[in-house]
């Protein structure tokens, strides 16, 4: 580090031998503030090394502010608010030099003082819609919602085209619970700026994230009639139906949405034998192209409805396409065998099951067989 910044000394000497050999009294300051106006940061700080801090006639309070701008530069952030605030204790600075603090003070976390230095701003700043951005997030991460809330509210008056204002209100309204009015809110907001399918998922999936499950529905199911093909609103309105384990309801939304975007078959047979419709869930399945995931849910359908026969008969397929892999296959399969009293391909299956998960299922399958065996006609 001595290294470099002796080379950049020198050449800023040379620098100064060619360029300023009619003056003996270099500026060393206003030398460092075109330097960082061309981004030759490294040269920036060599002048600034050499400015005498001891000259009675030097304007220190300038010194501080070049000093910020060098760090401002770099993102060191803790320097230029330490350079700014000593510039200020001097006198009155610009207001880009408060937006420098207020914007170094987030970075640092410290959001009170990016609120205070955006005050200090005045009005010079007070069509700059990004400040009230910053200053109501200090608010936010300050958990005083209210004066955030307030922020947002001034700025809508202020710029009422920007839509960035009553969305980001909505998404506050939501973390503080107010999920009914966040949802007329929303609504208002989405019929004001003609808002787009990722707007309704982002505030319909922000409601689900608070638990409130019926008003998240509520306001996806008005999404959907808005915008009836969109493939994420009905994917995320889906999502809210399987959590509250309504299996039909959401099996029948990726159902027609499967229509245009087969990848979807396999998800919505699935929903349907949860639900309990394995016929229609055996349906769909034939459908599905790939055939490992084909094999797999046509398995687990066929046992779910009982029919051992028909599953156990699935062992050729499973064999041909390598699925029997898996462990939870050579398992399915097992059990299938076992409820045709076919015990020796029960065995066969379970002795090559490694995975620790479904350990504790083959015990208990093998107690079911030894207790099978001497009377089968009980089980």
């Amino acid at each position: 580090m001595k290294i470099r910044f002796f080379i950049m000394s020198l050449m800023l000497v040379i620098t100064l031998n060619t360029d300023c050999k009619e003056s003996d009294d270099v500026n060393y300051l206003e030398l460092a503030s075109l330097m960082i106006k061309d981004d030759n940061l490294d040269r920036a700080e060599v002048a600034l090394s050499q400015v005498n801090l001891e000259d009675e006639e030097l304007d220190l309070q300038r010194f501080y502010v070049i000093s910020a701008l060098l760090n401002v530069k770099r993102n060191n952030h803790q320097q230029t608010i330490e350079f700014i605030q000593k510039a200020k204790q001097l006198g009155k600075v610009e207001a880009v030099m408060d937006v420098y603090l207020a914007q170094a003070a987030y970075s640092t976390e410290d959001y009170q003082l990016a609120i205070n230095a955006l005050d200090s701003a005045g009005t010079d700043i007070a069509k700059i819609p990004s400040i009230y951005h910053m200053k109501s997030q200090s608010y936010w991460n300050l958990q005083d919602s209210i004066n955030a809330i307030a922020v947002l509210e001034q700025a809508e008056k202020i710029f009422p085209q920007d839509g960035s204002f009553p969305r980001r209100k909505v998404f506050y309204y939501i973390e503080l619970g107010y999920n009914k009015e966040a949802m007329e809110l929303g609504q208002s907001y989405l019929n004001q700026f003609k808002g787009k399918p990722e707007d309704f998922i982002a505030i319909g999936n922000a409601i689900k994230s608070t638990g409130d499950n019926e008003n998240a529905l509520e306001f996806l199911e008005k999404a959907r009639l808005q915008y009836p093909h969109s493939l994420d609103i009905n994917k995320s309105l889906a999502a809210v139906y399987i959590n509250e384990e309504k299996y039909l309801s959401a099996a029948r939304i990726i159902h027609e949405a499967s229509f245009t975007n087969s990848e979807l078959t396999k998800e919505a047979a699935e929903l349907y034998r949860r639900s309990g419709n394995v016929f229609l869930a055996l349906s769909l399945n034939s459908l599905i192209e790939n055939q490992t995931e084909k094999l797999k849910q046509r398995l687990s359908i066929l046992i779910q409805m009982e029919n051992f026969e028909q599953a156990a008969a699935m062992e050729e397929d499973l064999l041909r396409t390598r699925t029997i892999a898996d462990d939870n296959i050579k398992y399915a399969l097992a059990y299938s065998f076992f409820n045709i009293g076919n015990y020796t391909k029960t065995e066969d299956y379970l002795s090559q099951i490694t995975s620790s998960d479904i350990l504790s299922k083959v015990v208990e399958l093998r107690k079911f067989i030894d207790n099978c065996r001497p009377q089968p006609w009980t089980c």
